[in-house]
């Protein structure tokens, strides 16, 4: 799906400010704040990566990661990745989580983690099933309230997607090796209407939100971990089940 788009570690000053345009140009925001370009700069001097998806000579997406440091353990904290609108669904943004993931293992690094929001369960998706990451840890408002109209003035609660990169989970993922997970100990369900509320029940959104805020706090205080998720009659839910391998 992604013939033609090749990705490469950027590198320089005009590289990194076509980086910065692009978050202009796919989030599309009038009040944007857009990571600067010295950010770029310090990510690629100091370990990090900026690495960008090539469509010929236009970049078409691009990912920003810095280098993190947790229990002694070096670590890949990938900040941002972003794909133009028109080259979505065209694996972009999986060519470039896989040049990520082949980059670091080749730097001996195991682990890269970064946030994403549990109300796109798309997101979801492609994080634990496509990738074979997982999430153990849920950060309520962990970027505080935004003027961003993506976040519909609500807490921006995250998880924390965990990528281990040379787990049998994650090579099993990344090699297309697995199977939709149709079963799990434990579920957390999202509505089906959700999508539609985002559009126009804001209130319908936060009481979702506040819901599957304890659920999934309750869930991983217990040792569960998400770990996949799928289409349920209802709507779509997250999987849980009991995690100690790491």
């Amino acid at each position: 799906m992604s013939e033609g788009i090749v990705v490469q570690k950027c590198s320089g000053i005009e590289e990194f400010q076509r980086c910065v345009a692009l978050q202009r140009e796919i989030w599309q925001e009038e009040d944007l704040e857009v990571e600067p370009v010295t950010l770029f700069v310090v990510a690629a001097e100091t370990g990090g990566q900026v690495l960008g998806a090539f469509d010929g000579a236009r970049m078409v997406g691009f990912t920003l990661a810095v280098v993190g440091f947790h229990e002694g353990t070096v670590y890949l904290h990938s900040h941002m990745t972003g794909v133009l609108s028109e080259y979505r669904d065209r694996g972009v943004g999986r060519a470039l989580k896989l040049f990520q993931r082949e980059e670091a293992l080749g730097r001996g690094i195991r682990l890269i983690a970064w946030t994403f929001d549990p109300l796109e369960t798309r997101n979801g998706h492609f994080n634990l099933n496509r990738l074979g990451a997982i999430s153990r840890k849920y950060l309520p408002n962990h970027y505080g309230v935004t003027t961003s109209p993506l976040h519909l003035n609500l807490p921006t609660d995250r998880l924390l997607a965990e990528w281990r990169l040379d787990s049998a989970r994650a090579v099993a993922a990344v090699n297309e090796l697995t199977k939709g997970q149709e079963d799990a100990p434990a579920m957390i369900e999202l509505p089906a209407e959700l999508d539609g509320w985002k559009q126009n029940d804001t209130a319908q959104v936060a009481k979702v939100q506040t819901r599957i805020r304890e659920e999934f706090a309750n869930w991983f205080a217990r040792g569960y971990a998400a770990v996949g998720v799928r289409k349920t009659a209802t709507g779509t839910a997250y999987l849980l089940a009991p995690w100690s391998e790491f």
